[in-house]
């Protein structure tokens, strides 16, 4: 700072030096100028009043004697004198006192001076031409002696001066001139260097410390106890501020922390800059958490997520996996990019996950396996687990290409909990809400969806179904001879019975298709999209063989084994409505149970007239 300071000032006074020298020079030549063509015309007036007085006195003879006399003075190179073709033509001697040259000539026809200034590195002249105009002027009148009009000019007297020691004395004052004003600022740079090397040493250390401050480290300045009051004081003021601004930072960006859960760190990194991102980000997740309350189902909240994932924080690869701890039930929710390598290893058994297991951040380290089912060597990865409730937890896993990318995960990971954080209890109110919803259209018993299930679905259900040109084979069952095992074994045996066959109408039909307890001892099937009323019959010929062949334990070793009836119908052949597809079921069971049970019947029209007859 001093060395910059120090050349700024010899560069000012270097360019002032420069413009007093070209001033100077200017002036000296505009002055030598003058003081030439001044002396020119002294001389000039002189030569004038000598040829008045020799013409007066009558010795025009001596007059060149004269003009030889004032030549030979000093700087003065040549002399000589003019006439005019006035004076020519009134006193005769055509060819003598004639012009000498261009200068002559203009002189003589303006009756103006003229000069001509003629240089070269040695030597310096001027030529100059005064001229001698007819005037009266101190009690003399020129038009005495000559036939002219006032004011014509009558002759010139020509010089020639060497003006070189006018020239020089004026450059020895113009190089002195310089030098003085470089002398006075270096006296001017020494005396101020010694005054101020003290301010210029605190502004130094003001520098360093407002960089340092930049770069979000507050340091404060130690000074010397020799400064004087105001230095000190400035100091001591500049040491408060930054003090105030570290332990405000810190403190607002510790605050902030406390709002995403994340620990304040020693990083250089400027806290107000952290405190900056953080705000930015809780702005952010406070818009999140205003429309995930607004979203219908958990897998609208699983989206916003994921969006929030891939447009905020970059993320490519990632996968949400839900576990059901109590039916040991996994889920991939959403899947984004490729991840979850380790889906093979724990899909059937999710209670291998070490994430869920361990209820803490699973992350890729250096040299061995953090993970033991996560078998990719190239691939990085970070898993997260949440307590969405008692017996549900979210899996997030994601996947990083290379070990920058994990690094950047990590250092953004607390805001990314954050949004995870605000999202599971909106998640875990959707899942009660499921589960609500499920419960209203199950059956307590058995875990079968309910008629109030079948009301409410069939509205849905019905359209797809038309729209798509699917059929349903709706089966119709009912326990043979159930009230017998109640009133002999008991309630409690009747309940098992029922579950037991809930248990083989949930392993003996797809997944696709809807059972449900329609009533006490009689359940429903719809097979959604079977192909034909054959195969809708295989698949009731298998229930009822499964059911048949069933053993159930009663007490004390005994086994009981129950058989069914079933009534099959088809929509929409049979009927274009489902509510009439049922009823025909419901007749051809009526139909199988009056002719033995334990059959299947297929619905035609006939049974309708049968049943009407009866």
């Amino acid at each position: 700072m001093r060395k910059k300071f120090t050349w700024q000032l010899l560069f000012i006074g270097i360019i002032l030096t420069v413009l007093v020298t070209t001033l100077s020079l200017y002036n000296l030549r505009n002055t030598n100028l003058k003081s030439s063509i001044q002396n020119a015309q002294v001389i000039a007036n002189v030569v004038k009043s000598g040829l008045t007085s020799h013409m007066i006195n009558g010795n025009m003879d001596q007059v060149d004697t004269f003009i030889n006399s004032v030549a030979s003075m000093k700087n003065i190179e040549e002399l000589w004198l003019i006439r005019s073709d006035l004076v020519k033509a009134q006193f005769g001697k055509e060819n003598l006192r004639n012009p000498k040259d261009e200068i002559d000539l203009e002189v003589l026809k303006t009756g103006q001076i003229k000069y001509q200034l003629n240089e070269s590195f040695t030597k310096t002249t001027m030529r100059v031409t005064v001229p001698y105009n007819s005037i009266l002027e101190n009690g003399i009148d020129c038009n005495k002696c000559h036939k002219v009009n006032y004011g014509d000019t009558l002759g010139a007297v020509s010089l020639k001066l060497d003006i070189s020691d006018i020239k020089q004395v004026g450059l020895e004052i113009t190089y002195l001139i310089p030098l003085m004003i470089l002398l006075s600022i270096l006296l001017i740079l020494f005396l101020a260097r010694r005054v101020n090397e003290h301010y210029v040493a605190v502004l130094e250390k003001l520098a360093r410390s407002i960089k340092l401050a930049i770069s979000g480290r507050f340091k404060e300045i130690v000074y010397e106890a020799n400064k004087s009051n105001e230095i000190v004081t400035l100091i001591d003021d500049y040491n408060l501020l930054m003090s105030t601004f570290r332990d405000t930072s810190v403190d607002i960006e510790r605050r902030l922390q406390g709002f995403i859960g994340q620990e304040a760190n020693s990083s250089q990194i400027n806290p107000l800059e952290k405190s900056k991102d953080i705000i930015k980000n809780l702005s952010n997740l406070y818009q999140f958490k205003k429309e995930i309350e607004l979203d219908n189902t958990k897998i609208e909240i699983y989206n916003r997520l994921s969006e929030v994932f891939q447009n905020q924080f970059k993320i490519k690869h990632f996968t949400l996996i839900e576990i059901d701890n109590i039916k040991s039930k996994l889920t991939v929710v959403k899947s984004v990019g490729n991840s979850f390598y380790c889906k093979d290893n724990i899909s059937d058994e999710p209670e291998f996950c070490r994430c869920a297991r361990t209820k803490n951040d699973v992350i890729s380290v250096d040299f061995h396996h953090s993970c033991p089912y996560f078998e990719k060597e190239n691939k990085f990865h970070y898993c997260l687990n949440v307590e969405i409730s008692k017996n549900i937890y979210l899996i997030i896993n994601f996947v990083c290409e290379t070990k920058n990318e994990l690094e950047e995960l990590k250092d953004k990971i607390s805001f990314v909990k954050s949004y995870i954080n605000e999202a599971a209890p909106s998640i875990e109110v959707k899942i009660l809400m499921n589960a609500l919803q499920e419960s209203a259209f199950q059956d307590g018993l058995t875990g079968l969806y309910n008629r109030k299930f079948l009301e409410e679905h069939s509205k849905k259900l019905v359209p797809q179904i038309k729209r798509e040109n699917l059929n349903i084979g709706v089966l119709l069952l009912d326990m043979d001879h159930f009230k017998a095992v109640n009133d002999e074994y008991g309630h409690d045996i009747g309940d098992k019975v029922l579950k037991e066959l809930a248990r083989i109408l949930n392993e003996t039909v797809r997944e696709s298709d809807l059972i449900i307890r329609y009533g006490g001892e009689e359940f429903m099937v719809l097979l959604v999209g079977v192909n034909s009323d054959s195969d809708a019959l295989n698949v009731a010929n298998k229930i009822r063989e499964n059911v048949r062949e069933n053993e159930i334990d009663v007490y004390a070793g005994n086994k009981l084994k129950k058989t069914v009836s079933i009534g099959l119908s088809m929509f929409p052949q049979d009927s274009k409505t489902l509510d009439g597809v049922i009823k025909n079921a419901d007749i051809a069971l009526y139909e199988a149970k009056n002719s033995g049970r334990d059959k299947v019947v297929r619905f035609h029209e006939s049974q309708v007239s049968s049943i009407d007859l009866f």
